[in-house]
């Protein structure tokens, strides 16, 4: 016999199927809704150029990869990295693999090779566990680990994206991402649920380290 769902559970899958930004990816054939959150900061702030070597942390189901990679060019260079599987899409060198293990970690950095990055993106989110100080821990362990990457490999006056959750230890993380970027801005694009904690900090002009 199947068990019955939640109340909560069901509210969401109820809530995620009326979802405009659901509806709106379906329709254009997007991996995911998180599309939209990209390509909201990228039209208010021109991260995204022709050229450009790219690195999406936390890439399933590749809803980022799918939309930036277009916008590198020819030239450009796309690498993604998620812990889950992902479809192979055109002109991205996927890895799959926890970037908080070395091995994972050291095999990005050989693909990358000596290249400077120019922008590093980081949706990366740990597995909810339901319990918030738990959750808001992994949560800034995840983008302490992706601000060590970027310090280590973004070029200097590169640009650095990360999902933030606000809790306890963001204001800590933030002073962080402060003392190595020239700028930091936090933003909250429209396709991020109201009631989510989280925001993106996007990080330009990578101090020298």
């Amino acid at each position: 016999m199947s068990q019955k769902r939640r109340p909560s559970s069901a509210r969401w899958i109820a809530e995620h199927e009326n979802d405009p930004y659901v509806k709106e990816a379906r329709r254009l054939g997007y991996r995911s809704r998180a599309v939209f959150k990209l390509k909201e900061i990228h039209e208010k702030d021109a991260i995204l150029k022709p050229g450009q070597l790219v690195v999406d942390l936390g890439a399933a189901p590749g809803g980022w990869s799918q939309w930036a990679r277009p916008l590198l060019g020819p030239k450009g260079r796309l690498f993604a990295l998620d812990i889950l599987p992902m479809d192979p899409l055109p002109d991205v060198d996927f890895i799959e693999g926890d970037f908080r293990e070395e091995t994972v970690l050291h095999e990005l950095e050989g693909r990358v090779g000596s290249r400077a990055v120019d922008l590093v993106l980081s949706d990366m989110a740990p597995n909810v566990t339901g319990i918030d100080s738990a959750d808001q821990v992994g949560q800034l362990h995840l983008c302490e680990l992706a601000l060590d990457f970027s310090k280590a490999h973004l070029k200097p006056g590169g640009s650095f994206l990360v999902k933030v959750f606000q809790g306890e230890g963001f204001e800590d993380f933030l002073k962080q991402m402060r003392a190595t970027f020239g700028s930091v801005t936090i933003r909250k694009p429209k396709a991020s649920r109201p009631r989510s904690r989280e925001v993106y900090l996007l990080a330009r002009s990578l101090r020298g380290v």
